[in-house]
């Protein structure tokens, strides 16, 4: 399962702010600022998380790395802002 830190820096990597993503994952804001101010694994439903994993993914963030052994992201395509 990813980490909110790295939902937070895939996030924050594409320039997208709380609501774009909201609403490209079909989320609220409420869940994603809730999942994003936690550390560690996110405290959420799983659909939630694939929710917002597979947005991320689809705009070009590969998830890497375990909570073990240092979580983090890597920027594959580089999109511009999504206009909600």
């Amino acid at each position: 399962m990813i980490a909110s830190s790295q939902i937070r820096s895939a996030r924050h990597a594409l320039r997208w702010n709380v609501s774009e993503l909201a609403k490209l994952s079909g989320m609220s804001t409420s869940p994603i600022k809730r999942i994003e101010a936690s550390d560690g694994p996110p405290n959420s439903t799983e659909v939630n998380i694939a929710a917002l994993q597979s947005t991320l993914e689809s705009a070009g963030i590969e998830f890497i790395g375990t909570h073990d052994d240092g979580s983090g992201i890597r920027i594959r395509i580089r999109t511009a802002s999504p206009k909600p």
